[in-house]
């Protein structure tokens, strides 16, 4: 299975989750072991010997890909949460986005000054979420940070609005 067959299996919902939206449904991807274990090889081969220590998986659909990630190259996993949602000490950033304005969290000791880290999301949309959950982890200084997605939606030039010092790579382009 190639790359292409990959987002054939990738499920198009008009209309939600509002008129007018064609929402790219990765679960008709992840329920299909050949392209999970396909997803799953591709997301690690970016980052094979760039020496992550941490991924950090966006609520919720990050949470698939980021803790795959972080299994196959053999670090940590770090969830980034809806407020309330972490039960330790946590920083957080407020960020506007599409429907309103959100507020994503990080437990205060997840991230230190030697990690490298992976920022996962699964889908690129305006950037808004993972703009905020960057801003986080920049706060936290680590030795470096790079940014993931499985999906983009060039047409919506969601990486406008992320760090242009920043390496940002998808794995498949709408």
């Amino acid at each position: 299975m190639v790359l292409e067959e990959l987002k054939r299996t990738i499920r198009d919902v008009p209309d939600f989750p509002s008129k007018g939206i064609m929402f790219r449904d990765l679960t008709t991807m992840i329920k299909n072991g050949d392209a999970l274990t396909l997803m799953s090889d591709e997301l690690a081969a970016l980052y094979e010997g760039k020496g992550v220590t941490k991924v950090v998986g966006i609520e919720s659909r990050g949470f698939i890909g980021g803790s795959i990630l972080a299994y196959k190259l053999g670090c940590g996993f770090v969830p980034a949460r809806k407020p309330g949602k972490l039960p330790s000490v946590t920083i957080k950033k407020a960020y506007a986005k599409e429907y309103g304005v959100d507020t994503i969290e990080l437990h205060s000791d997840a991230i230190n000054e030697n990690d490298v880290v992976v920022i996962h999301d699964d889908l690129l949309a305006t950037g808004g979420t993972m703009a905020a959950c960057y801003d986080l982890v920049k706060s936290m200084n680590p030795k470096k940070i790079y940014i993931n997605f499985i999906v983009e939606l060039t047409d919506l030039d969601g990486r406008a609005n992320l760090p242009k010092d920043c390496e940002v790579t998808s794995l498949l382009k709408y």
